[in-house]
């Protein structure tokens, strides 16, 4: 469990707490949501990254994970809809990890969560320290002759 030691006053615990807190130490409000209902979904976000995602250590619990964002991802561009949240940077960060073990046909068979992971590892300032994951197949034969 992550704890971040303040200036003032006791640490805080947790990554969730930790993320809020810094996001609003950095002045990115915006990050959190901007209406209550976006709020409650980013909320929710990572919740289940704590939970599911943190949590999930099987073989099944990936695909089950995987197939849930990529559900949901059908219709979004982002975890909470069409904005960009500490959502999503906290479930890019999570997934990495899966995201560079998948072969070319898993990513395939994820489409929405590979266009979501490789649109969020290129918003600037996010991937960081970690490696870029590939998603383009280069086709050796075209059809031409």
């Amino acid at each position: 469990v992550p704890v971040l030691q303040t200036n003032n006053g006791p640490g805080l615990t947790g990554l969730m707490t930790i993320a809020a807190h810094l996001v609003k130490q950095a002045k990115k409000d915006q990050l959190l949501g901007s209406t209550a209902e976006e709020k409650a979904v980013v909320q929710q976000w990572l919740e289940y990254r704590v939970t599911r995602v943190d949590g999930g250590s099987s073989r099944e619990d990936t695909r089950v994970i995987l197939k849930d964002l990529n559900v949901h991802l059908e219709d979004k561009v982002y975890l909470a809809g069409n904005i960009f949240t500490l959502a999503d940077i906290l479930m890019y960060y999570g997934l990495h990890h899966v995201m560079v073990d998948l072969t070319v046909q898993e990513k395939e068979k994820y489409l929405n969560v590979s266009r979501w992971f490789n649109h969020i590892q290129h918003y600037p300032g996010v991937r960081q320290h970690l490696s870029n994951v590939i998603f383009i197949k280069n086709r050796l034969y075209t059809n031409a002759h």
